[in-house]
This record gives structure tokens, sequence and C-alpha cells, in this order.
């Protein structure tokens, strides 16, 4: 119990660390208010449950790296516990004979779980900094030749050293002076730990073992009271704002859809992100909720294959330049350095495929893509900075509706000798298949498009096409930052495809399915869109496509063997729409042997192809994206490689042809068209 003298310090430091945090919550909330948006707080209420679920389960965390996961989780539930343990400390420090939450069985397993939780905490910092101080595991830490300023390397080391000091003080302080109160009380059965360390203070009188435990209670709940106005600019933070990001964070139908533009708002005066304050205001509270663990840079594949870009350090560059330039952010000033000064290089922007890796892992809900595709908005709608390369594929989709510059005359080329009606001449139709560009005009992924029209054909399935009606969907302008061109594309297609009004929309190409069920319904296009893969599998279990119980090889007489088949899940049908067991479904009722790669379903490689890659060279790197992708393939042993993308085709054929042929590169409509049980020509 404290002493009169002891309480009274004890109340004004607690008021003035209390205000100290005041001026710095205000600080950052302000801050994040120069956002543009405003949160939906009806979005938080629905999500209560869910988020109180990740916030004590740690689930979010432990999809990567079990071991160091575990040992955060450790010091993470620790801390939620020790809310209430401290609360009950400060409750007994102050008030005579008080026994917090009694001295029944609730009192008892409440000692209990402060005992094990104590040396949880205390295991698991342990853990993490031999880890990030002594091991120093790449993971843990970025290249060289990442712009990450000098001053925010050194203050990374500096935050780690004193937040990890601050745990081992406050909870290493309180579980000693737990143990000298028992040494002085009686052992507690239901307080293990501390009893077991009990015999250190053998011997102290019962003067010195009081003057301890005031001493551990000052070391304990002091350390608190101190650290409190540093948290708030600590990444300890995300202790608070990781909850904050789950809660608030904008509903989408998807870890990719973006958000739309207004052109028709002549008040609007940026388009895309220069600066800080023209990023929305979730993508400022972000950089608070990164914990700088640097999982998105771990699963980057342009990280991986030596490109410039990582998502963390762009966060963390974010973070520290609202750490200085916070004080005129707050106040309503523009902030003095653009991103591309501090936070991230133009090479990088770039570089990235916008394949969502690092929104899917981030175990805090941060979302990098988004500000990488903020900016190329602005570099290409404001600064008319952009690749080269890319004018070539913008003028394609301006002029002729499709970034390989084809003539609206010849899109249904691929077509000639086969059944595909029009709309026209199909009115009926129970199914329109939005074929795409690629299948439409590419020559390898055209086999695609014949393979697929020949199994709906062969499943009487109803269906139709647009022909010369249908353009590119834009996905790749949005992706490059041409928002205005994607506005032009989204617009004219909905209103196409609102006149046809389609039941149900197919489609061979995962961005088309993106674009139009996830971002369309922005401009007014709601559809009911499904993959390829995903209505073959639902025409195999209705029975309407039967495959051959013997498949023999063209090229000999031996019965087709059952080689290993390895899927790529493309980055827009996995990870961005959730189409997992789809595909491999087909492929393992077609006889394949199914193996899988290192990175596969949600964590799934890129192909290279994506953020509009397909139409601008690689940025400078250690090798190419899909050479990277295609080697993990080769890992397995298998001799077939699948996909379910044309964009995913042409870039894995193109590392096969480059690996010398070592694997055949099939779309799974053309792996299933080969063992169908009805002869078609070839």
């Amino acid at each position: 119990m404290l002493s009169l003298p002891e309480k009274i310090i004890f109340i004004l430091a607690a008021v003035a660390s209390g205000y100290g945090a005041y001026c710095a919550a205000i600080r950052i909330t302000r801050i994040v208010a120069r956002g543009r948006g405003k949160p939906d707080y009806r979005v938080a209420q629905r999500r209560l449950l869910s988020v109180a679920f990740k916030v004590i389960s740690f689930q979010p965390v432990f999809r990567l790296r079990f071991w160091p996961s575990l040992f955060h989780g450790l010091v993470a539930w620790g801390f939620i516990y020790y809310l209430l343990v401290n609360l009950g400390d400060i409750l007994v420090a102050f008030i005579p004979g008080f026994h917090f939450l009694g001295e029944g069985i609730v009192g008892d397993l409440y000692r209990l779980g402060s005992d094990i939780l104590s040396v949880a905490v205390l295991t698991g910092m342990a853990a993490l900094i031999i880890r990030r101080f002594v091991l120093k595991p790449e993971a843990m830490n970025t290249r060289n030749d990442i712009q990450l300023d000098p001053l925010t390397r050194r203050g990374i080391r500096q935050d780690s050293a004193i937040v990890s000091a601050f745990i081992l003080l406050h909870v290493g302080a309180r579980f000693l002076g737990e143990s000298m109160r028992l040494a002085e009380a009686g052992a507690d059965v239901w307080q293990p730990f501390a009893t077991s360390i009990m015999p250190i203070w053998d011997g102290m009188s019962a003067m010195t073992l009081k003057v301890g435990e005031h001493l551990a209670f000052w070391l304990a709940l002091g350390a608190i009271l101190a650290f409190v106005p540093y948290f708030l600019f600590s990444k300890h933070l995300h202790l608070f704002m990781a909850p904050l990001n789950f809660l608030l964070k904008p509903e989408r139908y998807s870890i990719g859809e973006l958000s739309a533009l207004d052109f028709d708002d002549d008040s609007i005066e940026q388009f895309g992100a220069l600066r800080l304050e023209d990023l929305g205001w979730e993508q400022l509270l972000d950089s608070y909720a990164c914990i700088m663990c640097y999982r998105c840079q771990e699963v980057c594949p342009a990280y991986n294959t030596g490109k410039i870009l990582s998502p963390a350090v762009m966060e963390i560059n974010k973070r520290y330049l609202m750490n200085i330039e916070g004080a005129k952010l707050a106040t309503g000033a523009s902030s003095t350095q653009s991103l591309l000064e501090f936070v991230i290089p133009a090479e990088a922007v770039w570089a990235c495929t916008a394949c969502g890796a690092c929104v899917d892992i981030c175990p805090v809900g941060n979302e990098p893509m988004r500000d990488i595709m903020d900016i190329r908005r602005a570099l290409i709608l404001m600064e008319n900075d952009f690749p080269e390369p890319l004018q070539t594929a913008f003028r394609g989709m301006e002029r002729t509706g499709n970034p390989w510059n084809i003539p609206p005359a010849e899109r249904l080329k691929w077509a000639e000798g086969l059944n595909v009606p029009t709309v026209t001449q199909n009115p009926g139709f129970d199914v329109l298949w939005w074929v795409g560009c690629a299948p439409a005009t590419d020559a390898r992924a055209q086999k695609t498009a014949r393979a697929f029209a020949q199994i709906l054909n062969a499943a009487g399935v109803n269906f139709a096409v647009l022909g010369e009606q249908e353009q590119c969907t834009g996905d790749a302008a949005r992706r490059a930052g041409n928002e205005y061109l994607f506005n032009e594309l989204a617009t004219a297609n909905v209103e196409i495809l609102n006149e046809v009004n389609p039941k149900h929309i197919v489609t061979t190409c995962p961005h088309c399915l993106h674009t139009l069920k996830n971002e369309y319904p922005a401009f007014r296009g709601n559809y009911d869109v499904v993959h390829h893969s995903q209505m073959i599998q639902e025409l195999m279990a209705d029975g309407r496509i039967q495959i051959r119980s013997q498949v023999r090889d063209e090229n000999s007489n031996n019965q087709y063997r059952r080689e290993k088949t390895v899927f790529h899940d493309p980055c827009y049908l996995g990870r961005q729409n959730g189409i997992l067991r789809e595909p491999r479904s087909i492929l393992e009722k077609a006889g394949a042997n199914l193996v899988e790669m290192k990175d596969q379903g949600n964590k799934s490689f890129c192909c290279g192809a994506g953020g509009a890659q397909m139409w601008k060279e690689e940025e400078h790197g250690v090798e190419r994206v899909s050479a990277s992708r295609f080697r993990q393939a080769q890992e397995t042993g298998a001799a077939i490689l699948a996909v379910g993308c044309p964009f995913c085709l042409t870039m894995l054929n193109d590392a096969n042809i480059e690996a010398g042929e070592s694997m055949q590169v099939l779309d799974v409509a053309e792996l299933l068209l080969a063992r169908m049980d009805t002869p078609f020509d070839k």
C-alpha cells in the first residue's frame, strides 16, 4: 500500500502523463483527419465481434513465421491481461485492505493468470529481443539499396530497444514485486512461478521486502506513466491502431478493389496522391498501425526479385514523415516533402505488380498497394509522368478498345469454325461469356478461348458473346494509374451490359472477373460473375461433362500416364477473389496427379504481369518475376503447369521457353478438353 505522499506523487504523475498522451492523441487524430474521406462508424459496429476475435486470437499474425508469431502472441496476450492487472495493482495500492477480485476462486484464477502470463510475456520478449538484436534475420530488415532514411534506420532500432526495455521493466518489476510480497506473506499455490523464485529473497527483513515491493510498484507502474506519452509516437501504438484499422477500414468487395475518382466534381484539384495529405484517412492510419514486421516485404514479388520496392519500408517512411511533418499537418498546413522525395522512389512505384500479397499478409490490416496505386494516379493524371511503353497500351484501349490495338472487327476471328453466337444471334442466352482482350486477340490465349467454347457447346450451355461490342474492362489502365481511361471504359461497358442485362457472366480472365464483379458496382454495374473454372466445376458436378476413363497420349500408342501437374494460382483469382478449390477440383477429376508449389493458394507468388506490368518493361532487379515463379513450378518435378489466367499463361509460357521448354504450360480448360469423352477437332 502506498503512503499518502506516494499517492499524491502518483496522481500528479498520472495527470502529467495523461495530459502528454492527450496532446499526442489529438495530434495523431488531426493528422489522420487530414486524409481524404471520413470513416463510416456503422461499419465498425458490424465488425465488433470479428475484430474482437482477431485481437484475442492473434489469428492474422500466425499466417507466417510460426515461432516468432507465438512469442509475439505471448507478449500480446499478456499485455491484454495486464490491463486488468495494472488496474488491480493501483486499486490495491490506494485502498487499505483491498483484495482485487476477492479471495475466492475468481481471485485465485486471476492471480494464476497474472502469474502465468507474466512469465509468458518475459519469455516471449526475451526471444524477440534475441531474434532482433542478436540473430538479426534478413526478414527483419531490408536491403541497403532500398530508400530508408538514415534517421529512420536508427529510429527503428532505437524504438525497438526502448519498447523492449519498457516491457521487460514493467512486467519484470511487477513479477519480482509479487514474489517479494509472497516471501513476506507466504507461498501461494495459485502463483507457482512467483512462489518458485521466493528463495532468492531469503534472509531479507520484512522492512527490506516492503521497500522492495514499493520499488517494484514504482518501476512497474511508474514505467507506464513515463512510457505513455512516448508510446503514442512509437511502433507500440499498433496495440490500439491495429484494432481501429480492422474496425474502420472501408468495406470492399475484394482486397484489390480500388476506389473510383469523381471527374465530374470541378472542386477537386488533386487526383491521386503526391503528398501525405493527398492519401485517404485509412492510408494514414495504416502507418500508425504498422508494426514494422516486414511481412509484406517478405511476400512482395518485386522485392523478392531484386527490385527496389519494399511495401514495408514505404509504410515505415510514411510513419516517420508523419512524425517529422506532424506539427504542420495537425494545424492544416501542407507537408514540405513529397511522397516520392521521402517515402518511395518512382522506380519502386512502377515495380509493383498490384498482386495484393502485401495487403493479404499484413497482420494489422494495412494496404500498402493502395498507396502505390494512388501515387501512380497522381503521376499520370497530374504530372503526365509514366513509363513510355504504357502509352502504346493506353492508345490501343482508347482507339480500338483493347491494349493489343486489334480492330473490333477482328474481335471474333479466334472463333472461326466454332459455334460461338453473339448476343444478336442468340438473344435468349442464359450465360454471357465475357471473352476478354487476351483470349480474343493474343495467339496463345486464343487456344484457351477455343477450348472453353468447345466445352460449353459439349455441355449444352446456352451462351453468347458480345463480339465487336466487347472491349477492355480497363483493369490495366486502372492499375497503371490512368483512372480517367478506366472511367471511360467502365462507363461504356456498364452501359452495354445493362442494356444486354445478362443473368450470368462467365470469363476466362481473372482480371476481367475482378473488374466486372468488384469494381463495376461503383459504376452501377451489378452482375453475377464467375470464372470459367467455377462454371466448369459446376457442369462437371451436374454430369454435363464426361471424362474418358482412359486417355491416350497423342504422340504415342501408350496409355496416358498420370503425370504430375502443378496449378499456379493467379493473384486475381485466388488471393483477390478466393477461387482456390475449383481449378484443382477440375484437374483432379480429369485425372491429373496434382502437386503444389511452395507458394500456393492465398500466398501464391505473382506471375509478374499484374499492375500493368504486361505492357511495360519490368523494373531493374536480379531476375524476372515470371522466372522466379516458374522455378518454383520446376521444383515440384511436375511435367505440366496448369493456369487459369491468360496473363499468367503468357508470362509462364515465356519463362518456360527461356528455361528450354521443360514443362507444358496449359490453361485448365485446355487440359480438361484433352480428357473429355467427346472427340473434338484439334
